[in-house]
């Protein structure tokens, strides 16, 4: 076969990506531990460039300082792209710019903007809101039908791609699941500011973006501390932007905030940290597309409880303890269930092990390459 080109598209590559950032840079390091043959160049922002050293003489990297969802994403990228003569090129997001119709593969990882579209989870006005929900709808309806192949990281987001765009129900889409990292490992229980973190407490590691469900979790944890559980504490792990500033916000109001810890961003020292000292983990979640953070916590060793919807039950497995993520009260059940029952979260630390270790990232990478290659091979 003819040597090809390949583009990936990192703009979203490391820690500024979050769960994207994470899909990512492992992605990346797979096909390098895979592709002696053909070219690569990776594209990255300032932000990240410095973050990704090539190991592999095939990949370079290229300035690529297109921001996400903007007008030069959508007409500046793709005839800047041009020139480095591309065979294909791996979009890791929806946001494929509509002007580029050279061959490309597209990764969806959810569509949680066209499942629960809320204006709440915006800092922009109703109106702009709305046009941006119109334009995300179209964007994605091209990544996908423009796309020479998709790609999911479920089958649950499988099958909400088929079942919100008509044109997909007899198309191919390959699901290649995510995996935890091999970051933070050890049984690391001393640092400094972990420590003052009362115990015993509930985790909880992500963001707060409304589908995230975090104010019906306060409003559990507050009914499970009615319930004779009045040392426990909630421990909140995230950046503090726009959506967490709101939340503690709104728990102060209620006057919920004493019982409840804003942590902020955590360092991988301390995360570690808080995954050993932590007494379960809660992931209350309506919407994902793999949900990746309950099962690093069960990487760590902790029992989990989880909202019974989307793809969560197909990646979590019956390692988990769970729950109606609309019901508060529900959630103070299972709640209550692992705070009083040692025997139940010993059983689901255990399967939680298990099960996690069932997802590597070297079958993502070994099926994205694979992919890669049907695309180049059948279109030659």
């Amino acid at each position: 076969m003819t040597l090809m080109r390949i583009g990936i598209d990192a703009r979203f590559y490391g820690s500024i990506g979050k769960g994207l950032g994470r899909y990512t840079s492992e992605l990346i390091a797979q096909l390098e531990r895979l592709d002696t043959k053909n070219e690569y160049v990776i594209f990255l922002r300032k932000s990240n460039f410095n973050s990704y050293t090539p190991k592999n003489p095939r990949f370079t990297k290229a300035l690529a300082e297109f921001p996400w969802y903007t007008w030069k994403e959508q007409v500046l990228y793709p005839l800047w792209l041009r020139k480095f003569r591309l065979d294909l090129m791996h979009f890791l997001h929806f946001n494929v710019p509509l002007l580029y119709l050279q061959p490309h593969v597209v990764t969806v990882h959810d569509l949680i903007l066209l499942s629960h579209p809320r204006a709440r989870a915006t800092t922009l006005g109703p109106v702009r809101y709305w046009i941006k929900f119109v334009m995300y709808r179209m964007v994605v309806a091209h990544a996908l039908r423009s796309a020479r192949a998709v790609i999911a990281v479920s089958n649950y987001t499988r099958n909400e791609i088929r079942k919100r765009f008509s044109f997909m129900r007899e198309r191919e889409i390959t699901v290649t699941y995510e995996a935890c990292s091999n970051t933070f490992q050890g049984e690391n229980t001393s640092h400094p500011r972990v420590e003052t973190v009362p115990q015993p407490f509930i985790l909880y590691v992500g963001n707060a973006f409304p589908h995230k469900n975090l104010d019906a979790l306060l409003e559990a944890f507050a009914e499970f501390k009615k319930r004779g559980f009045s040392a426990h504490r909630l421990v909140l792990v995230g950046s503090p932007d726009y959506f967490y500033k709101r939340l503690q916000a709104e728990a102060a109001t209620k006057k919920r905030s004493d019982d409840v810890v804003f942590f902020g961003h955590a360092t991988d020292e301390e995360l570690a940290a808080l995954y050993t000292r932590a007494e379960s983990y809660v992931f209350p979640s309506l919407c994902e597309g793999f949900g990746l953070p309950p099962l690093e916590a069960m990487s760590k060793g902790l029992p989990v409880a989880a909202s019974n919807t989307c793809c969560l039950p197909e990646i979590l497995g019956d390692a988990a303890r769970y729950f109606d993520p609309k019901d508060p009260l529900k959630i103070a059940d299972a709640l209550e269930v692992l705070a009083s029952d040692p025997i139940l979260r010993g059983t689901l630390t255990a399967k939680g092990r298990e099960r996690a270790a069932k997802f590597d990232w070297e079958s993502c990478g070994e099926k994205t390459h694979a992919i890669y290659l049907h695309t180049l091979n059948s279109h030659a």
